[in-house]
């Protein structure tokens, strides 16, 4: 993590404005270069994904994020639900036939974990008519409120990682009621949802469900902590590797970055 406990509840506690506040955020460019937005005085979480230390047939991280959240396991592709997923690695970073001849062997068709980006300029945001899906001033967090969500999917569209997901279908038909998870909502048919970054997690200290999972075999493929902070783990992580990010031809500037 790069923090001990006391400073993570610290920058928690100011982070968290509730799951209806918006967001600002600090940003990075890609590789080892690191840069900030102008103001660099808040938290702005971030990801940090070792493709190195992923197993490919580990789906702890996902389990953990399905299970806290409430995802419905639903059949077929069209109504299924992912807040983090596995997909191979040349389709995650969108990589032609030409360019894939000169991945690394290692990489080729090794599974990628991948969730929304919480882009420091995310176009869902820009799209949204009723400002369901909004960006949290404190830390920069892209959220949803599903009882502003109309179901439009401007945001879907937007989104040029295929981050979201679309309820076709009731949910809560497809959830185990005797174990539901109290603290955080059940979805309606008609709404779209997404990875949160654990936000309700980060208001109690707690580090996202995935990288807590992850996290159980000694140190995992996945770390997170403050990008303005300049001592944080992540940030040590990008100064030390080679790190790349889905997509950063388009400006959006997502928050995950994946050591290769």
């Amino acid at each position: 993590m790069g923090m001990d406990k006391r400073n993570f509840m610290k920058v928690s506690g100011l982070a968290f404005l509730g799951l209806g506040s918006e967001v600002k955020a600090g940003n990075h460019s890609s590789g080892n270069e690191q840069g900030h937005a102008a103001d660099t005085s808040g938290v702005r979480w971030a990801m940090v994904v070792d493709t190195r230390k992923c197993k490919e047939d580990c789906t702890a991280c996902i389990d953990a994020c399905h299970t806290v959240h409430n995802v419905p396991e639903i059949e077929g592709t069209k109504h299924e639900i992912m807040w983090i997923w596995k997909a191979p690695y040349e389709h995650v970073f969108a990589i032609e036939h030409k360019e894939y001849r000169l991945i690394a062997d290692y990489l080729k068709g090794k599974p990628t974990m991948t969730l929304c980006n919480h882009c420091d300029e995310p176009p869902c945001v820009r799209v949204c008519p009723t400002k369901a899906t909004f960006k949290r001033e404190a830390d920069g967090i892209v959220m949803m409120d599903y009882h502003r969500c109309i179901g439009c999917r401007f945001c879907m569209a937007a989104c040029p990682y295929g981050s979201r997901s679309f309820n076709y279908v009731d949910p809560q038909k497809h959830l185990d009621l005797d174990s539901l998870q109290n603290h955080f909502p059940t979805r309606t048919k008609g709404v779209v949802e997404k990875c949160n970054f654990c936000a309700e997690r980060l208001a109690n200290g707690q580090i996202p469900a995935c990288v807590e999972a992850c996290r159980k075999d000694g140190e995992g493929a996945l770390v997170f902590g403050d990008l303005n902070d300049p001592n944080s783990k992540v940030n040590e992580l990008i100064r030390k590797n080679h790190t790349i990010r889905r997509k950063p031809e388009l400006g959006t500037m997502p928050m995950v970055y994946y050591i290769v």
